[in-house]
């Protein structure tokens, strides 16, 4: 997927009157999702982005145990948005980001979350905002 698909993709899901909301939130989302991931895990999902969203990640040496409420509580920091604004957005940016890396590769991000990170990735971006 290339960059303008991704970015576009994340602006009309998620309504956000421009691109610039799109990449503010999903820098946001993917800087604050490799915290979480190891280095290597973070190495190999950049391998499957675009240029343009590789720098969004942060290799790490090792994660940070963020509770799911931490984790997006500092998407929402990053984002300057109100949390439930925020959670909306960072699961838009995970219905994009599945669809444009291998199942393989979102199996294996998955694998390193807690299971209450999987409920929040697998539920998509419809429905409430509320996690």
């Amino acid at each position: 997927m290339q960059f303008d698909h991704f970015m576009g993709q994340v602006q009309h899901r998620a309504k956000l009157p421009t691109m610039e909301d799109a990449i503010i939130a999903t820098r946001a989302t993917l800087a604050t999702l490799s915290e979480r991931l190891t280095g290597s895990e973070t190495r190999h999902l950049s391998a499957q982005l675009p240029t343009e969203i590789k720098g969004y990640l942060k290799e790490t040496e090792g994660s940070e145990r963020l509770g799911v409420d931490e984790f997006f509580k500092r998407i929402s920091e990053r984002e300057g948005r109100d949390l439930p604004e925020s959670v909306y957005h960072a699961r838009v940016v995970f219905s994009v980001l599945k669809e444009a890396i291998t199942e393989g590769e979102w199996e294996d991000i998955k694998a390193q979350l807690p299971e209450e990170y999987r409920k929040i990735l697998e539920s998509g971006y419809e429905g409430k905002l509320s996690f």
